[in-house]
């Protein structure tokens, strides 16, 4: 999934905006409506609390890169204990009160100079809140966004992409490496080319990662799956060699019992099984 940033939805933004609205109003002569909706909107609500969150992240200027990369993951954890339902009323609300006094078109041609780290935060704020697989180097590109301005320096990509597998490690010391592994290589072209069932099974893997039980369950459920389908080609198939050959891969496929754990390997060997049975599909239209 990849996201798009929306400057309707920009709480950072938002904020700049208005306060820009403000002076203009002010040198204009004229009392400045953005002066009540700001106070209004950003005042002991959701909207305000996410706000802080941005202006924590951009006051801060040369930090080192390993200070820079706390900062930036603490932030981005306290954007979780957000109320998310409350915050989309609430940004909904402020673009109507806006719409009010002003020419949205007009408002949004002001020009608000972190805009570039403004819509990277957002984008990352949306992919850390979605159970939504979302893809790796979208993640890397706004990381590095951010950690360039934190740190007024380039930031190494290679180190970007390491950090962020040590991230996924630090909740489970196996399956958030290996998972996020195969979404690396995934989306540096290795896995390029996987189908509706392998996208389907990184979404759920991704998704249940620090869910043991729960990983063995849909892995189990994912084989007999694959099972029933290979018994059910293998009686379409024609040629008596490749029906032995199908026959005894089923038999390979074992469900993994509670004492033992999901591995690299058996990750990889159910999007290949995947593969394989749409492959037998395709032969046998």
């Amino acid at each position: 999934m990849k996201i798009k940033h929306s400057k309707y939805k920009n709480t950072g933004l938002l904020f700049e905006l208005l306060v820009r609205q403000i002076t203009a109003d002010t040198l204009n002569g004229g009392s400045s409506p953005s002066l009540n909706i700001l106070k209004k909107a950003f005042a002991k609500t959701e909207l305000g609390k996410e706000y802080k969150l941005y202006e924590t992240l951009f006051k801060n200027k040369n930090l080192s890169e390993g200070k820079a990369e706390v900062t930036l993951s603490n932030v981005l954890e306290a954007t979780r204990k957000l109320n998310r339902s409350a915050l989309r009323r609430e940004k909904y609300n402020l673009i109507n009160e806006i719409q009010k006094h002003y020419n949205l078109n007009e408002f949004f041609k002001h020009q608000v100079p972190n805009y570039k780290g403004y819509a990277a935060f957002y984008k990352l704020v949306e992919i850390y809140n979605s159970d939504k697989l979302s893809e790796t180097n979208e993640i890397i590109d706004n990381k590095i966004t951010i950690l360039e301005q934190l740190t007024e320096k380039p930031i190494s990509e290679k180190k970007v992409k390491q950090d962020l597998v040590e991230e996924f490690a630090k909740y489970d010391k196996d399956l958030r490496v290996l998972t996020y592994k195969v979404m690396l290589e995934k989306f540096n072209g290795k896995y390029a080319n996987l189908n509706k069932g392998q996208k389907e099974i990184l979404k759920e893997f991704i998704n249940s990662i620090d869910n043991t039980p729960r990983l063995k369950e849909i892995y189990n459920t994912k084989i007999n799956e694959i099972k029933k389908v290979l018994k059910l080609q293998a009686r379409k198939v024609k040629d008596d060699t490749t029906k032995i050959k199908l026959l005894e891969v089923v038999k390979l496929l074992k469900e993994i019992d509670k004492g033992s754990k999901i591995n690299n390997d058996d990750l990889i060997n159910l999007l290949q099984y995947y593969e394989l049975t749409e492959e037998l599909s395709k032969v046998s239209k």
